[in-house]
Parts: C-alpha cells; structure tokens; sequence
C-alpha cells in the first residue's frame, strides 16, 4: 500500500503546501469579489500555476509568489463589512485530483488504514502479565519477544522448573518488570509472572479449601519450606502430623498434599497444613468409632504420648486418656514405671463424652481389685511387711502388696509420749514391720502399728525410771517452752525451759542445748495414765542462791560484764557464773555517757529476790552515792567548827561582869571569831539576800568655834 510506505514526513509536507495554496487562491478571489479591496492584493494564481508549485518545496512557494508577499506584508483590516461571497467557475472544481490523476483515500478509508497501522504499536504496562515467543538462548539468558520496541532478556535460572529446559519458539508468561530501565531496556521476569498467578491460585484454593499439592524444599525454623505452583509457603512443624514430629529431614524432597489455613494479602504469605488433612481423615475415622462405643468395652490401643498425669493412647483414629491413677492398682509415681511410648495393650472404656469426643481408659480394671483376693494370712494381729509409698502430716502409708495399704498413724510409731513428726521418721520406699490393728475389707481400710511389735515399756516404768533418779537422755525435740528427752524406746519427758539452769534465764531452750545432744536429768514427776514424765536438768545440783545471799547482799559492789541490752535494760555477767539486770536508768556514767554492750564495769546490787531468782543491779547509785557522801562529809565537819566556835563565846560571856574600854579589844577579837563561823556556815547553806538598808544621813559635825 503506497499510502503505508510513504514516510510520515514527507506527506506531512506535502499535505502542508498543498492546504497552503489551497488557501492563498481562496483569499485571492475572495479580494477580487470585494470592492475595497486594492487591486495588488487580488493578485489569483491560475490552476496550472497551482500545479506546478505542487511539484516544488511548499515554503519556497509562498514565499516567491506576489501573493504570498501581498498577505505577509499588507495590514490585516481591523474590521470590514459582511460581503456575500460571488459564486465563481472554481466553485466545482475537485481539488483532490492533481495533473498526476492520483486520487486521496476517502474517510473511511482512511480509518480503517489508520486502525491496522495503530494496531502494529503495542501498548504495555509496568506490572502486566503478557505472552512471550523464546527467540534466542545464550549460555545465561533467552531472548524473549513480547512485540514491544525491543526485545527482552530472561535468566535461565528463571527455567529451571521446565522439564527439560526451553527452546527458541516456545511461548512464555513474563511479567514486564519496567519498560525502560536506567539503561533504556526492557526488564522483564518470568519468577515474578509465576509467583503472581502462583499466589492468585493459592488465594483462591484459601477460599474454596481445596487441597493442593506441593513440594518440600528446604528446612527452616520451626518447620517446612513448601513450594506450591513456584510460589514458597510456610509449613509449621505443628501442623505436618498429628503426631509430634522431631526429624524435619525426613520429609526435604517429598512431594505431599496440603491445605491452605492462612494467609497475609499484605506480605503476600501463606502457611499450608498437612495435618488438616490427616485429621479430617481421622475426624470420619472418630465418629465411627464413638458410634460404635459402650461402657466397659475393651479396646487395644498404642500409646502415643506420656506425661505426669497418664498416657495417651491412639485407638485407631480417636485418642483416650488412660489416667494414671488407672493403670495400676498399686502407687506409682509416674506413668513411665510402668508404661512406654509406642507401647500396645488391651484397656478398658471407662467413661466416653460424645460432645467433646473424651475418652477415659483403664488398665487396671482388667484385673481383680486385690482387696477382693486377699489371703487367710492378713488379719487383725498378723505381722506384715510394707514399703512405703505415702507420708502425711498424720502417719505413713506401707503397701503390703500392689493395691493394699495400711496407716501408720503417728500413735502408733512410738510407745513414747512425745509428739513424732511423720515426715521426719518415715522415707519413702523404706520397709518396714508392722502390726496389723484393724482390718475392714469392705470399706477397704487397714490400720497398722510399729510400736505394738514390742512389749509397752511404760508398765515397768516405776522399775526402771523411779522418782529422784538419775539419768542421761538424748534431746530428740525442742520445743519454745521446753526440751523432750528420749530416755529409752518408748520412754522420754520434757525438760521446762526454767528447769535447765538456776542462774541463768533463757529466751529459747535452743540457747541451751541442739537436737541430737546428751543432756542429764532427774526424774522429778511420773504420770503413769498420762504416760509423762516430768524431768528436770538444773536439779541435778543445789539450788546456788541459798548461798548467794550472803555473796550478793544488797549495796555490795561487784564487777560485772554486760552480755546484753535491749530497751529496758541490760544483763550483766556477775562471778560465779550469775546473772543481774540493771534497767536503763541505773547505766548513765558520771561524764553522762551510758553502759554498752560488751563493757565491764562495777555495779551496785540494789535488790536481791531469793524466791524469784533475780538480782537489780544499778552503776549509776555508786557515783551519785559517792557525791553525797562528800557533801555529808563536809557538811559534818563544818557544823563541828561552828559548835566549838558557840561554846567558846559562851564561855567568855559568862566570865565577862562589866565592860570597860581594856575589854573592848578582847570583845572585838571575839566578834570576828563568830562572824568568821557564821560565815562559813552561810557558805554551806544557799544565801538569802537582805533588802538593802537606806544609808543614814550624815551627821553634821559642829562648827569650830
């Protein structure tokens, strides 16, 4: 088609020339017809003229023609009249036929070339999915054709999915990554075209729960990598069996079923399921086997899993829980004594809940309870042999075989009246010999005893521990208000804290003796009935304080260390190994300072109570008795000087008849003498002051004559 060769811009060209004197002509005869116009302006150019000019440049035209000039040089008129156009021979001219005979395609035409030559351009789009021809393969890339401008490079790596790799003709989906790319080529991806139409295909396998098939290829954190239709998904480890699974290795490679359980439209990730499949399976497989479940029948099962509880067991697509009080008669304290993984055996449906699909096995109840088979040989005074297999706060449990129990309460351990601490005496799996008490083979209880497999010791016990003796025991328990002494099996009493010493107290008989050790007493009380002894620990030598008495009286002086202080006081070590208090107040120091702990110094002994063994001793009363004694010391002896002062005046007055100018001398000296005692007896008693008396005026001596 000649029309489709031509060159774009050469028929623009000559389409341009021709619409040019096309229009020149028009103006030119429209001029002519006006009346005003000037007559170099209507300057026509005939036909032929036209033609000839068509065959030439269409700018040079119009610039050498008269009318070319007269339009691009002649002022355009602001505004002229309407003038009806005159109806000319031109009129009816075709001037779409040059001298050449060559005729324009008409409009439809025209668009019907227009459309086929448009359709040669292709149009894509960042992000659009189109067909691919593989025109050419390297060594590392194939040439693909899309039909764009250029063509596009591919990695083989992007192939490796083909059997057998690709060939130059075979047709490809690619996705167009970028049109141009920094370097002006066309980037496209095969991976991104499949993981695009791999995660519409998963998106709606997610809504239709389809299964889909996939292949493992890689291992990773938790669980599997899966590659469904080239696009990875995340399989857990949870969800790859109903079964704990461990080795992940095992399953790189296989090509298995999954469903799709989740996915993220904003990361576009997707986690898939085999597990789902199984239990579906396994959810037909329940419900036809609860149909078919009754109340004590017996089923075989494999034990799947253990824990502290029980076990569970696989019944063939339904689990039960055999509990672990359920699988034997006897104690046992966890599952895997008895049981093992993977293990088969015969149990017995207990209990099944139909709504949450709960089933509760048995194993023991496949045997006879041993209560209902004991022998002739236990009964009531026997002696058995038992473990034990439990210890509370109130006796022992000893199993005499698996299923049968007996209590040891905390009585029955020892003939001794002190309280025994079960969890203390007992440990567990421990035998011992017990005495069988009491036997109820209906309610299925046995009560035992270990104290009875011996003689009570308490009937001869005026004998062998009368009152007054002596004897050496063993601390078994101490107690805040006393200490219990074992002195033979099944004999023992207490010591109260204030029978352990006569001279000193304790706040906790711990400060005085350890469990474990040896300690003296004398057996003050016997309650027979009671089966309590009274003993004593400080009795067993004299009461010191009927002598102390004498060493200790009140207001004797003693040196003593202070071995503790609170805030009432504190208690001094005193010889003889006694002990005093001295209350707070009684410990200030002459320099105002107070006794600390640790200090030796002297104290004064201000009370001594013989029936209530205590002595209050006071450091303070001998610094302050001292002071007063001096000030009684001088008050004596200045009162003594004043006496011998008085009677010497009284005796001079009394030999002292008349008094003459010779006495005044001796009368003075006296005066002093008792204004000299009077004063120093002011001195020792607080000076009162005398108001002041008003000076006598002066007496005016007589003029001289």
């Amino acid at each position: 088609m000649p029309y489709l060769r031509r060159p774009v811009k050469k028929t623009g060209d000559f389409i341009m020339s021709f619409n040019i004197i096309k229009q020149l002509n028009a103006d030119a005869q429209e001029g002519a017809a006006s009346p005003e116009a000037e007559p170099a302006a209507v300057t026509n150019v005939p036909v032929e003229a036209a033609a000839e000019v068509a065959e030439t440049p269409a700018v040079e035209a119009v610039v050498e023609t008269p009318a070319t000039e007269a339009v691009t040089t002649e002022p355009v008129v602001a505004a002229k009249p309407v003038v009806e156009r005159i109806v000319t021979a031109h009129d009816d001219f075709d001037w779409s036929v040059d001298k050449r005979n060559v005729t324009s395609y008409n409009k439809a035409e025209k668009e019907k070339y227009d459309k086929v030559y448009d359709d040669t351009f292709k149009q894509i789009n960042d992000g659009e999915m189109v067909q691919a021809t593989v025109e050419a393969i390297t060594k590392t890339d194939a040439v693909v054709n899309i039909g764009f401008k250029s063509d596009g490079l591919i990695s083989l790596n992007e192939f490796r999915d083909i059997p057998g790799g690709i060939k130059v003709g075979d047709l490809v989906e690619v996705m167009v990554v970028e049109k141009e790319d920094r370097e002006g080529n066309l980037h496209l991806s095969r991976k991104q075209a499949r993981t695009s139409r791999a995660w519409e295909k998963i998106v709606d396998l997610h809504k239709t729960g389809e299964i889909v098939t996939g292949l493992v290829t890689s291992k990773t954190k938790g669980g599997l990598i899966v590659d469904v239709h080239g696009m990875e998904t995340f399989l857990p480890g949870s969800q790859i069996d109903v079964k704990p699974v461990t080795d992940y290795d095992q399953f790189v490679g296989k090509t298995m079923e999954f469903k799709v359980v989740k996915i993220n439209e904003t990361i576009k990730n997707a986690v898939v399921s085999h597990k789902a499949l199984i239990e579906s399976d396994i959810e037909a497989q329940r419900a036809e086997i609860i149909g078919k479940l009754e109340k004590g029948q017996v089923l075989e099962g494999t034990i799947k899993n253990i824990t502290d509880f029980g076990a569970f067991l696989d019944l063939g697509g339904l689990d039960g829980l055999l509990y672990i009080t359920d699988i034997s008669w006897g104690r046992i304290n966890h599952p895997t004594e008895v049981l093992k993984m993977d293990q088969k055996l015969n149990v017995v449906v207990l209990d099944f809940d139909d709504d949450k699909k709960r089933i509760s096995l048995g194993l023991k109840q496949l045997t006879p309870h041993p209560w209902d088979t004991l022998g002739e040989k236990i009964k009531e005074g026997e002696i058995v042999k038992g473990k034990v297999v439990n210890i509370e706060d109130y006796g022992a449990f000893l199993e005499i075989m698996p299923g049968v129990e007996g209590l040891v309460h905390v009585s029955e351990i020892t003939w001794a009246n002190t309280p025994v601490n079960a969890k203390e005496f007992f440990k567990l799996n421990d035998e011992y010999e017990a005495k069988i008490v009491t036997l109820d083979k209906d309610t299925r209880k046995m009560s035992l005893s270990i104290k009875q497999m011996s003689n009570d010791p308490w009937s001869e016990i005026d004998v062998k521990f009368p009152e007054g003796s002596k004897h050496t025991g063993v601390v078994k328990n101490i107690t805040p208000y006393g200490v219990f002494v074992e002195l033979a099996t099944g004999i023992g009493g207490m010591v109260h804290i204030s029978d352990l010493s006569w001279l000193k107290r304790f706040n906790n008989p711990n400060e005085y003796t350890k469990v474990g050790n040896n300690i003296d007493v004398i057996i003050l009380n016997i309650d027979k009935d009671g089966r309590k002894l009274q003993l004593g620990h400080k009795q067993i030598e004299e009461d010191p304080w009927n002598s102390l008495e004498g060493t200790f009286p009140v207001g004797s002086v003693h040196e003593g260390t202070v071995i503790k202080k609170d805030d009432k006081g504190a208690v001094v070590q005193l010889p003889y190994g006694l002990e005093g208090f001295a209350p707070n107040r009684h410990l200030a120091k002459e320099d105002g300072k107070t006794i600390v702990a640790d200090e030796v110094n002297k104290f004064m002994v201000i009370e001594f109570d013989r029936n209530d063994k205590r002595i209050v001793l006071s450091h303070t009363r001998l610094w302050e008795q001292a002071i007063e004694e001096v000030k009684q010391a001088e008050f004596k002896e200045k009162k003594a000087d004043a006496e011998v002062t008085k009677k010497a005046v009284k005796n001079l007055q009394s030999k002292v008849e008349k008094s003459t100018l010779g006495d005044l001398g001796a009368l003075a000296d006296i005066k002093a003498k008792l204004d000299g005692a009077a004063a120093a007896a002011a001195a020792t008693t607080p000076a009162v002051e005398a108001p002041a008396a008003p000076e006598a005026p002066a007496a005016e001596e007589p003029a001289a004559e």
